[in-house]
């Protein structure tokens, strides 16, 4: 069957969106106000977007009265940002940090979870996340641009953290050990290292 979103509302438009773009990587991004209030919040509109510069994309959706997140703003203002990979012994306090709380409450108190330092910008990352992102704002883009419901956020790494306990005999990140999750519609989650298999690229699709 077909479906014409332009027929649907807002609100039934999004669950089948988010219903089926699934997968979707869970980017838990930790900020700084300008006040110096740390926040943590979690957004699956989050991607890869090239490697020259390592650059990633994440979504902050407008809140329901219309209002831009604190993740958004603090961004926005100081341009530094972490970006935690969500594993499955996390899922419970990633949960918690994304209640609606007031700008001036900071998540990782709300959750109890422990920071730890970013080796070259002022924002923590969670400390036992396994993987972090350092990132640095390199465009924030409203969208849609005469009535924006989210802000497009483009960053460069900067750095990255890997807890080496997650490496396997190549040095790489182990998705077994990762043990990340990532969203699926509603409030439903999935388990990436519980189903994973192997593809071999034809060789003519292989990168030079």
């Amino acid at each position: 069957m077909w479906i014409d979103l332009n027929q649907l509302d807002a609100s039934k438009a999004y669950k089948l969106l988010t219903s089926t773009i699934t997968p979707r990587p869970i980017a838990w991004v930790s900020s700084l106000s300008v006040d110096g209030v740390l926040n943590l919040a979690p957004f699956s509109f989050f991607q890869m977007v090239t490697d020259q510069p390592p650059t990633l994309m994440i979504s902050t959706q407008h809140k329901a009265d219309g209002s831009r997140k604190d993740t958004s703003l603090n961004i926005e203002a100081t341009r530094d940002f972490v970006v935690n990979l969500v594993p499955f012994a996390l899922a419970n306090e990633m949960n918690i940090s994304a209640a609606a709380v007031p700008g001036d409450q900071s998540e990782f108190d709300l959750a109890r979870l422990e920071q730890a330092p970013s080796s070259q910008i002022q924002v923590p990352r969670v400390a036992l996340a396994p993987v972090a992102l350092e990132c640095r704002l390199a465009k924030l883009q409203p969208y849609p641009p005469e009535n924006p419901s989210c802000e497009v956020i483009f960053a460069e790494v900067l750095a990255l953290y890997i807890n080496p306990a997650i490496l396997d005999a190549n040095g790489l990140p182990d998705p077994y050990k990762m043990d990340l999750i990532s969203r699926i519609g509603g409030s439903g989650y999935s388990r990436v290292a519980a189903d994973i298999f192997q593809l071999a690229r034809p060789a003519s699709a292989v990168r030079r």
